[in-house]
């Protein structure tokens, strides 16, 4: 199976779903666009948008870069371990922002992995 394609696409999948959630506590808390701050709520969806947008930009890269120059199963299990740790930061940010730590944590920590794998695998190819 094409489990890099697989992750891409889910991670892709849960920013938009997270984005559609954005939508609806626009409706629900009646905070019109453009505006992005209003009900302590939407402010929250609104948070955990944009920084899993800020995630994803150093995530997809890295990924597939460590998964070709490092380890592919190890690639795949960081993957899947990325869309749990935003599925788990999202949840604890919204309901309460102080309890978000572990999936930012465990976020910044696969990001930095991969990154930096990467990194050491394109220097040694490069050797």
């Amino acid at each position: 199976m094409a489990w890099l394609e697989l992750i891409t696409l889910l991670a892709l999948l849960e920013y938009l779903a997270m984005g559609l959630m954005v939508g609806r506590a626009r409706e629900t808390y009646n905070v019109a666009a453009p505006a992005t701050i209003g009900d302590p709520i939407f402010e929250r969806h609104y948070r955990v948008h944009q920084n899993t947008l800020e995630a994803l930009i150093i995530f997809i890269p890295a990924l597939w870069i460590f998964a070709m120059l490092v380890n592919r199963p190890l690639a795949i299990m960081l993957g899947f371990a990325f869309i749990a740790a935003r599925a788990w930061y999202a949840r604890a940010y919204v309901a309460e922002p102080s309890s978000r730590t572990l999936g930012a944590t465990a976020t910044f920590a696969i990001n930095a992995i991969l990154l930096l794998g990467g990194l050491v695998g394109l220097a040694i190819r490069a050797l």
